[in-house]
C-alpha cells in the first residue's frame, strides 16, 4: 500500500473519529444505548401520533393509480390560457422576494448581536422575526385576501411578510459570523455606525446574502403556486379550479407547467450562485 493511500486513509479515520467519538468505558456505552432507546421511543411516539399506516397507503394505491390514469395525457390545449397565470406567479414571487429583502435588511442589523450593545432590542427583534416566520404563507394570504380582496396582491404581501422573518434571521446570522477586525478598525478610526455597516459589514456578507435571496426566490416561486388556492392569483387558482371541476388532464398540465417553472428557476439560481462564488474567490 502506498504512503499516499495510507495517509489519506489515516486522515479519513481521524475525521471519522472526530465526528463520531467512540464511547469511553461502560458508562459511555450505556449513555449511547440510552440515547438510542430514547430516539427509538420518540420515533415510535411520533409515528403513532401521525397515524402512519403503510397498509392504508397500500390499500389506497388503486385510487392514486386511477387519478394518474385519468390525468394522462395532459391537456396541452389549455397552455395558451396558462401563460398569463404563469407570468403572474413569477411576478408574485419577484415582488414578494423584493419586499421581504427591503423589510428584512434593517431588522437584521438590529437583530445582530455584534453591531450594538442594546441586547434588549436585539431580543425583541429576534422574537418578532420568530413570530412572523412561524405563520404559514397560506394563513397570511387568507388574512390579506380578507383585507384587500382576491388577486395576486395578497400573495405578494403574504410572501413578503413571511420572507421578512426568514431572511431577517439568515441576514442577522451572517452578520454575526463576520470577522470583527475590520469593524474594530473602523470604530477606532471614528467611523459612524452607518459607515461601519457600509464598509465593514456589507462587503463581508453580500455574497452570502445574495445566495440566500436567490434561494428565497425559488421558495417563493413554489409558494406562489400554492397561494392561488386561497384566491391569491397565479397558477394555483387554475390548479384548484381544474381539480374542483374534475378536469384532471388540465390539472396535469398545470402541474407540468409549475414543475418546468421551478426547474428553470433552480437552474438559473444555481448558475448565478456559481458565478457569484467564482467572483468572490477572485
Amino acid at each position: 500500500m502506498s504512503s499516499t493511500h495510507m495517509n489519506s486513509t489515516r486522515h479519513a479515520v481521524d475525521g471519522w473519529r472526530w465526528t463520531a467519538a467512540r464511547p469511553d468505558g461502560n458508562r459511555g456505552w450505556l449513555a449511547m444505548a440510552a440515547i438510542a432507546l430514547a430516539l427509538a421511543w420518540v420515533l415510535h411516539w411520533s409515528a403513532a401520533g401521525a397515524q402512519m399506516s403503510w397498509s392504508e397507503l397500500a390499500a389506497g394505491m388503486p385510487q392514486i393509480g386511477d387519478f394518474l390514469s385519468r390525468s394522462v395525457p395532459p391537456d396541452w390545449s389549455i397552455l395558451p390560457r396558462l401563460w398569463a397565470p404563469a407570468l403572474e406567479t413569477i411576478q408574485i414571487a419577484i415582488w414578494g422576494t423584493l419586499l421581504s429583502v427591503l423589510l428584512a435588511l434593517p431588522l437584521s442589523f438590529v437583530a445582530a448581536g455584534n453591531l450594538h450593545s442594546w441586547h434588549w432590542l436585539r431580543r425583541i427583534t429576534r422574537q418578532f422575526l420568530n413570530v412572523v416566520r412561524s405563520i404559514n404563507e397560506l394563513i397570511l394570504a387568507l388574512v390579506f385576501v380578507s383585507a384587500v380582496g382576491l388577486g395576486p396582491f395578497p400573495g405578494v404581501l403574504a410572501l413578503a411578510l413571511h420572507g421578512m422573518g426568514m431572511l431577517g434571521k439568515f441576514f442577522a446570522e451572517a452578520i454575526e459570523e463576520i470577522d470583527d477586525g475590520p469593524l474594530q478598525a473602523l470604530r477606532s478610526a471614528g467611523a459612524s455606525q452607518l459607515q461601519i455597516i457600509a464598509f465593514g459589514v456589507v462587503p463581508q456578507v453580500i455574497t452570502a446574502w445574495i445566495a440566500v435571496v436567490l434561494y428565497r426566490f425559488e421558495v417563493n416561486l413554489r409558494s406562489a403556486t400554492v397561494l392561488g388556492m386561497v384566491g391569491a392569483g397565479g397558477l394555483g387558482f387554475e390548479l384548484v379550479s381544474s381539480l374542483k371541476l374534475f378536469r384532471y388532464q388540465e390539472t396535469a398540465t398545470c402541474i407540468v407547467v409549475i414543475t418546468v417553472m421551478v426547474i428553470a428557476a433552480d437552474l438559473i439560481s444555481n448558475w448565478l450562485r456559481s458565478r457569484i462564488q467564482q467572483g468572490a474567490r477572485h
